[in-house]
C-alpha cells in the first residue's frame, strides 16, 4: 500500500514538474518571439544615473563637550525625479496634495519664491536681488509686478486656472524652487525637512498617489541650546545663486545647505563632510537597481573655548545690570537711560573666549523660526557688541598711554603732575578733570583717574607714540576670532583717522586721544585682549573661539588650536609693566561708589578687597556727548599672574565696575547662582528694589 501511494505521489511530482516547465517553455517563447523587440528597446534604452548622499553636517559643542547644534535622525519629505511624472497637470496634482498635507499638519516647505504667499501679491522686503532674478528667470520685464510674476508661472508651469489664487501660488513656488535647486534624476528635491510623525503616516497613506514623493530617514540640522552665543554659532541655510556661483567648483549643488554666518559659515569646510554616492540603473524609465557605491563621510565636529554655563552666568550679569539701572527708585540715581552693553572674558594665558555676552541678545532658535521677528527687537539684539560694536574706551586707555610714558622714559614711576583740575597750557581752552588731585605720579593717576596726568604726559609724548602702542594692544586691529565677518577693527584717534573721516586734525586732539576720548572706537574685545597683555607683561595673545576639531561624534582628535603670541610689547625699563599694574591693583580696590542707589542690588557683592586675591582693573566714563556718558571697564585676575582677563561696557550706563566680582567668582565656581532679575515683572523688581533702598537708609 505504501509503495502504491509513492508510486501515486511520483506521478503528481512529475506531472507539476512537466506543468511548470511547459509554462516557463511558453513564457520564454513569449519573451523571446512576441515581447522581444520591446524588451530589446528597453535595455537598449537602459543607463545609469548617479544621487548625491548628503554628508551629516559636523556638530558643534562647547568647551564641555556639550553639543549645542548637534544633528538628529529626522523624516524629509523628497521628490525623486525618476518615479515623477512629467505632465504639468499630475506635477501640478502631486506638488499641490503633498503642500495640503503638510500644510494641514502645521509643516513648512522650502519656498525660493520673493513672493506673498496670498493675494494680493507683492514682493518681499529686501530680496531685490531675488525678484531680480526670478523675473529674468521667467522672462518677465524688469519692472514686472508680483502679480504679473504669478502669472507668467501660471503659463510656465501650466497651472490650472480653475485653481485659487493661493493654490497656484503654492505650485509656483514650489515649482520655481525646483527650478533653482536643479532638480534632476541625479539631484532629488529636498520637499520638506523634519517633518511631522503624522505628516510621515499621512503621505506614506498617499504614496500610491503621489508619484515621486518619498520619505527618507536623514541627519537634520538642530539647534539644542540657541541662547548661548548665537551671534558666533551662527546659521545654516540653503545655498544662494551667488554662493552658488562661488563654491560649486568645489563640490556644492544648487539643492545644498551651506553656512550662513558665524561659526557655521567660517568653518564651513570643516564641517561639512564628504557627499556619498548612490547608483542607480535604469530601464525603460524604471529604476531596476539601486546601489550605494560611496558612502557618505560625516563632517568634522568643532568643540568650542566657551562653556555655556559660565556664558549664560556673564549673560545674567550683564543683564541683571542693565535692568538695575533701568529701574532704580531713588532721586539719585544715574544711568537709568542704560539699554545695551557687552563683556568679554578671555583666558588669559592662552586668548581663548571664555564668554560672549551681549545685550539684548536674542535665541538661535527663534530667529531661525521667525527671522523678522528678532531682526525687529528692540536696541538691535542682531549686533554683537562683543565682537561689532564700536565704542570710545575712555579711562581704560590711559593704561596704556602710562605704558608707552613709562616704556619710552617720558616718565618715571615717581614722576608728578599737579592736578588743579583744569589742564591750563593752551591759553583759552582750559579742558577739566574730575576733581583736584594734587600732585599724582603715575600709580595714583591710574587710581584716580586723573585726567590731567595723563593730558600731560599725552601732550609731551605725542600722537604717534600713543597710536603706536595702542596698535600694540591690539586696538584697531584684527583679532583672529574664527568668525571673521561681523568681528570689526576699530580705529585709533590719529592725523590719518581725521583725514580718513574727513576731519580737521588740531594739536588738542592728542590730549583727548591720551585719555580714550577723540575719534578712538574699538571692541569689548579689543578691550579685554588689551587686559590680557597688561597682565601678561607685554604678551598679547590672539583671541580664538575653536578649542579643538574632532571627527563626527568626537571619537578622535584632529587638531587642536594652539595658543599664538599676536605680539609682544617689550619692557624696556623693567618697572613699566608693575606700575601700570600697581595702579590698576590699587583701582581696584579704590571705593568710590557710595552712591544710594548702589545697594539696591549690590549691597557688598561688588566689593573686589573681598576676593581671595588681588584684581586688577581700569575703569572709564567715555563721553558720547556733552551730557552723555557710558560705562566701561578692563581688567584682569589674579594681578600678579592673570587666568582671566575681561573688559565691559554699558551703553548710556553707570557702575559698570560693579559686575566685575561676579564675573570673576561666576568663573572659579561652578555651583555660583546668580537669579535674573529681568525674569521678574516689573512690580516684583521695584517693590524689592524699594525695600533694599529702605534698609539701607535705615541703618
Amino acid at each position: 500500500m505504501n509503495k502504491a501511494a509513492d508510486g501515486i505521489r511520483f506521478v503528481m511530482i512529475m506531472a507539476a514538474t512537466l506543468t511548470f516547465m511547459s509554462i516557463g517553455a511558453l513564457r520564454l517563447m513569449k519573451l523571446q518571439l512576441v515581447d522581444g523587440s520591446s524588451y530589446l528597446q528597453q535595455s537598449l534604452s537602459s543607463n545609469t544615473a548617479q544621487q548625491v548622499i548628503n554628508a551629516p553636517r559636523g556638530e558643534i559643542a562647547d568647551s564641555s563637550g556639550k553639543y549645542l547644534v548637534s544633528n538628529k535622525a529626522g523624516f524629509n519629505a523628497v521628490i525623486e525625479k525618476a518615479f515623477f511624472p512629467s505632465e504639468n497637470s499630475e506635477i501640478n496634482r502631486i506638488i499641490l496634495q503633498t503642500a495640503k498635507v503638510l500644510e494641514e499638519e502645521n509643516v513648512k516647505w522650502e519656498d525660493a519664491l520673493p513672493i506673498s504667499e496670498n493675494a494680493p501679491f507683492e514682493f518681499l522686503p529686501d530680496r531685490e536681488a531675488d525678484v531680480a532674478r526670478l523675473r529674468k528667470n521667467i522672462g518677465v520685464q524688469v519692472y514686472g509686478t508680483a502679480e504679473e510674476c504669478i502669472i507668467a508661472m501660471s503659463g510656465l508651469y501650466g497651472i490650472d486656472e480653475e485653481l485659487s489664487q493661493r493654490e497656484k501660488r503654492i505650485i509656483a513656488g514650489v515649482r520655481y524652487t525646483m527650478y533653482l535647486r536643479d532638480f534632476s534624476v541625479s539631484n532629488r528635491y529636498t520637499f520638506a525637512e523634519d517633518i511631522t510623525m503624522e505628516a510621515v503616516v499621512r503621505l506614506k497613506e498617499l504614496t500610491y498617489e503621489l508619484d515621486g514623493v518619498d520619505i527618507v530617514q536623514e541627519a537634520v540640522r538642530v539647534v539644542n541650546t540657541g541662547d548661548v552665543i548665537p551671534h558666533l554659532i551662527g546659521t545654516v541655510g540653503a545655498i544662494s545663486a551667488e554662493e552658488y556661483e562661488k563654491l560649486r567648483d568645489s563640490g556644492y549643488a544648487l539643492n545644498d545647505s551651506v553656512g550662513k554666518s558665524g561659526v557655521e559659515k567660517a568653518l564651513e569646510s570643516t564641517l561639512r563632510g564628504k557627499k556619498g554616492v548612490r547608483t542607480l540603473e535604469i530601464q525603460g524609465g524604471a529604476v531596476v537597481r539601486d546601489e550605494i557605491t560611496e558612502e557618505a563621510v560625516p563632517g568634522n565636529t568643532i568643540k568650542l573655548t566657551v562653556d555655556s554655563d559660565y556664558q549664560r552666568k556673564v549673560q545674567t550679569i550683564l543683564e541683571n545690570h542693565i535692568y538695575w539701572l533701568r529701574n532704580q527708585t531713588s532721586s539719585k540715581a544715574r544711568g537709568t537711560e542704560a539699554d545695551a552693553g557687552a563683556i568679554a572674558v578671555l583666558d588669559a594665558k592662552t586668548g581663548a573666549l571664555l564668554a560672549g555676552a551681549t545685550s539684548p541678545t536674542y535665541d538661535l532658535i527663534d530667529y531661525i523660526d521667525n527671522y523678522s521677528l528678532v531682526a525687529k527687537g528692540e536696541n538691535s539684539p542682531l549686533t554683537n557688541r562683543v565682537t561689532a560694536a564700536l565704542y570710545r574706551p575712555g579711562s581704560t586707555f590711559k593704561t596704556i598711554t602710562a605704558t608707552a610714558a613709562l616704556n619710552e622714559g617720558i616718565i618715571s614711576p615717581t614722576d608728578v603732575v599737579n592736578c588743579q583740575k583744569y589742564y591750563t597750557y593752551w591759553e583759552g581752552w582750559s579742558p577739566e578733570c574730575t576733581g583736584f588731585h594734587g600732585r599724582v605720579n603715575v600709580v595714583t593717576a591710574l587710581r584716580e583717574s586723573c585726567n590731567i596726568f595723563f593730558y600731560e604726559v599725552g601732550r609731551i609724548m605725542g600722537i604717534d607714540t600713543i597710536a603706536d602702542y595702542a596698535a600694540q594692544f591690539g586696538l584697531g586691529e584684527e583679532m583672529g576670532l574664527e568668525t571673521g565677518r561681523g568681528i570689526k577693527t576699530g580705529y585709533i584717534a590719529s592725523p590719518q583717522t581725521f583725514e580718513d573721516h574727513q576731519l580737521d586734525w588740531q594739536a588738542g586732539n592728542v590730549i583727548q586721544a591720551a585719555i580714550g576720548q577723540s575719534d578712538t572706537y574699538v571692541t569689548p574685545l579689543q578691550m579685554a585682549d588689551q587686559a590680557l597683555a597688561i597682565g601678561n607683561r607685554g604678551v598679547r595673545y590672539q583671541t580664538y573661539l575653536v578649542d579643538s576639531v574632532y571627527t563626527y561624534n568626537m571619537e578622535s582628535l584632529v587638531s587642536k588650536t594652539q595658543p599664538k603670541a599676536a605680539a609682544v610689547i617689550e619692557d624696556k625699563t623693567g618697572y613699566t609693566f608693575d606700575s601700570v599694574i600697581k595702579g590698576m591693583e590699587e583701582a581696584a580696590a579704590f571705593e568710590a561708589y557710595t552712591y544710594p542707589t548702589v545697594k539696591e542690588y549690590y549691597t557688598d557683592s561688588y566689593l573686589l578687597t573681598e576676593l581671595p586675591k588681588k584684581a586688577a582693573i581700569k575703569t572709564g566714563t567715555p563721553q558720547n556727548t556733552k551730557f552723555d556718558t557710558s560705562s566701561a571697564f578692563i581688567g584682569f585676575y589674579p594681578s600678579d599672574d592673570p587666568e582671566i582677563a575681561f573688559a565691559g561696557y554699558v551703553e548710556h550706563g553707570e557702575f559698570s565696575k560693579l559686575m566685575i566680582r561676579e564675573i570673576i567668582e561666576a568663573y572659579y565656581d561652578k555651583n555660583y547662582h546668580i537669579e535674573p532679575l529681568f525674569g521678574r515683572t516689573e512690580e516684583e523688581t521695584a517693590a524689592e528694589l524699594a525695600d533694599n533702598e529702605e534698609d539701607e537708609y535705615s541703618e
